[in-house]
């Protein structure tokens, strides 16, 4: 059974059953006219500002990608000069090593000269010295020589031309001797 307008109206629905049934007309048209304004100017201001945070969010995560990318040359560039610098400071330090080796070898050098000229001085004086200490050594004893000479002959061996052959002979005897020996 289908209750009629009266039956209706015993159910007690309450606040949401209309009393007329133009009511239900009005309703039916006010609600399709709020949803048509609700369609053709809310939905699309809803959608507008939904696409311009979907365009921030898009933008945003586009600059990041950017600011990531870039970021990651920047870190690229930063290592690869990290690497030139690493690489000139092996260099540096590669001809520091050779400078020094090269300055180890001059002054070695160097070194060596001195030592050499030093040598070949003290030689040389040492030449001179001993040239020197013959030429008095052969002044004396021929002095004494020709005393002993003197004194064994009897007479004054004065005359010098004698008293220096004399010596000459002395002294000839004795460095054969030194040199047999």
């Amino acid at each position: 059974m289908v209750p009629t307008t009266g039956a209706l109206q015993e159910l007690d629905l309450g606040p949401l059953l209309p009393h007329h049934p133009s009511e239900l007309f009005v309703g039916i048209a006010l609600m399709l006219i709020i949803f048509a304004i609700m369609w053709k100017v809310v939905v699309p201001a809803f959608e507008k500002m939904y696409a311009e945070r979907s365009d921030k969010i898009e933008g945003g995560m586009q600059r990041a990608a950017a600011a990531e990318a870039k970021a990651e040359a920047a870190l690229a560039d930063y290592n690869d000069q990290l690497t030139a610098a690493r690489e000139e400071a092996a260099r540096i330090r590669e001809e520091a090593r050779n400078q020094s080796a090269t300055m180890v070898n001059e002054a070695k050098a160097k070194a060596d000269k001195e030592a050499a000229r030093i040598l070949e001085n003290g030689r040389v004086q040492l030449q001179a010295e001993r040239a020197q200490l013959i030429l008095e050594l052969r002044g004396e004893v021929g002095g004494m020589a020709t005393q002993l000479a003197g004194r064994i002959v009897g007479e004054s061996l004065t005359d010098d031309e004698r008293a220096l052959r004399t010596v000459d002979r002395f002294l000839a005897e004795l460095e054969t001797a030194g040199q047999s020996r």
